[in-house]
């Protein structure tokens, strides 16, 4: 009788272990270790919070949006939580670009790229904060002009393709580290916006945005916000958000980032098959905890598994024709 042999019992090509998907993304210089980046306005309002969403899995981090002077935002209710997300009104609360700079040189050796969000009013405001960002360390800079909920700033400088190019093309002469332009959907025509913003040498899209809306209490038959309006974000804005992401990643060259609504890994797949190439989690971090950047992770490498993918990056416009 012959004697058995080890490759017998256990047959290499049947029990082979497959490896593990590579999650990782690239926009332009940048390389993320997974496509999940916290979204500017949620636990990143200091080093303390922004570190902790780093050990949480997020695969890279952008700041509260800060402006040259501190400002204090709108008085109470901001915040409206409804059935299917929330409407907040904060009014860019922030210490000002002189004091958020202490938070940012605490970060120096982070792990993964830190993104500085700026706002202004005009194209030597935004320049000038992307100045202090470079000055410490940030790995890129977002332009905030799609904030639907505060005046002379945010959406009322960023719905003018004209006013955008110049405020754009003033930051990317400025500064050497990428520029990502956030971008409103409460507009006629995204594309168009986008355009001009990649025509200006940004060197990512980021889509979208919350969107402009009202809650009214019965009782006292008044809006809930102090400010009356606010922006609206969480799962019932995500098919806007595809849809933006879609229509813009087939007219620019430069890498979209897909906001809006994900709150699990198969929410960041169908946003990478309509064209991001990263994507950006705030509202999921309440709904779900700070560990929704790891939970989501691994809901990406399990459908990625099973579906025979190695690359995350093989998917991203897949759903284009």
């Amino acid at each position: 009788m012959a004697p058995i042999k080890h490759t017998d019992l256990y047959p290499t090509n049947q029990y082979r272990l497959r490896p593990m998907p590579d999650l990782k993304t690239i926009l332009g210089p940048l390389t993320l270790k997974n496509p999940t980046i916290l979204a500017s306005g949620i636990m990143d309002e200091d080093a303390g919070s922004m570190h902790r969403m780093i050990t949480s899995g997020a695969g890279a981090i952008v700041t509260k949006s800060i402006g040259l002077d501190p400002r204090p935002g709108y008085p109470n209710p901001t915040i409206v939580e409804t059935p299917c997300g929330l409407l907040n009104a904060m009014g860019l609360p922030n210490p000002g670009i002189t004091d958020f700079t202490h938070e940012l040189d605490l970060l120096r050796n982070a792990p993964v790229p830190i993104i500085g969000s700026i706002y202004g009013k005009d194209p030597e405001e935004f320049s000038t904060l992307a100045r202090h960002m470079e000055r410490h360390h940030v790995a890129a800079v977002e332009l905030n002009v799609s904030c639907p909920h505060a005046k002379h700033y945010g959406m009322e400088v960023g719905m003018d393709p004209q006013i955008l190019s110049n405020i754009t093309a003033a930051v990317t002469h400025t500064v050497h580290i990428p520029v990502y332009v956030k971008l409103s959907p409460n507009v006629t025509d995204i594309v168009i916006l986008a355009q001009a913003a990649a025509d200006a040498h940004a060197d990512a899209i980021v889509a979208i945005n919350t969107l402009k809306g009202m809650s009214i209490d019965l009782d006292v038959r008044r809006p809930i916000l102090a400010n009356r309006t606010g922006g609206y974000s969480g799962p019932a804005i995500k098919p806007i958000g595809v849809r933006c992401v879609y229509d813009i990643s087939q007219h620019v060259s430069i890498p979209v980032i897909g906001v809006g609504g994900i709150t699990t890994g198969a929410d960041v797949l169908e946003y990478l098959m309509a064209g991001a190439s990263a994507v950006q989690i705030g509202t999921a971090v309440y709904l779900r905890g700070p560990t929704v950047f790891s939970h989501i992770t691994q809901e990406i490498t399990d459908w990625l598994t099973t579906h025979h993918v190695a690359r995350l990056s093989d998917l991203i416009g897949a759903a284009h024709p």
